[in-house]
């Protein structure tokens, strides 16, 4: 377990670019196809955060070196609306990124809290960071009287798909999408949900 690292809740200003770029690396093969190239894909992120729908794994030196989004009551962590794709990148290139990026959209049902991803530094995987952000998810979750925690993982990561499961985790369903594969560069995609006591001395405990 790595304790150097602090978790903090928000996205700190200034560190709207390191998250970015964290996130198009543990997800830029996917968001790629909507926002890419690499480049204008990072700055647009970057751009259209919500600060307050993250938490954050921060190194001694203050540098962002995990992050892990969610939507909860009608925001996530990435935004940017119909208005500044199209602005971004043009009426014509933007409507078919709109398409992409509405197979990606995830209301929550009633009680519940949807991650968006999470992602940590290649150089700090391994230390037990996926599991402090995951752990503090989970708090945010309880804070805001949801009964579950909800994701979508992607068959080509089986590494984030263990890191659930130790944590709680349970597969609910699998959708395949060959259509998605050549695109995207991956064909199906779990449900899991992980069940949360609003009442913390009845939480599973953390391992």
């Amino acid at each position: 377990m790595n304790t150097a690292v602090v978790i903090r809740r928000g996205v700190p200003r200034g560190a709207e670019e390191r998250v970015a770029e964290l996130y198009w690396e543990a997800f830029g093969r996917k968001l790629g196809a909507a926002l890419g190239p690499a480049d204008q894909g990072r700055a647009f992120m970057a751009r259209h955060l919500h600060h307050d729908r993250a938490v954050v794994a921060l190194a001694p030196d203050g540098g962002v070196v995990g992050v892990a989004g969610y939507q909860l009551a009608g925001r996530a962590l990435t935004g940017g609306g119909v208005r500044d794709v199209l602005s971004r990148y043009g009426f014509f290139r933007g409507l078919p990124r709109l398409a992409l990026l509405a197979l990606f959209e995830r209301a929550p049902a009633p009680g519940e809290l949807v991650m968006d991803g999470i992602a940590v530094a290649p150089t700090c995987r391994g230390t037990g960071i996926g599991g402090l952000l995951l752990t503090e998810i989970a708090a945010i979750a309880a804070e805001h009287d949801c009964s579950r925690v909800r994701l979508d993982v992607i068959d080509v990561n089986p590494r984030a798909l263990a890191l659930y499961r130790r944590h709680g985790f349970l597969p609910v369903r699998t959708e395949r999408t060959p259509y998605l594969k050549g695109l995207m560069g991956f064909g199906a995609v779990t449900t899991m949900h992980r069940a949360v006591s609003t009442h913390p001395a009845d939480a599973p405990e953390e391992q």
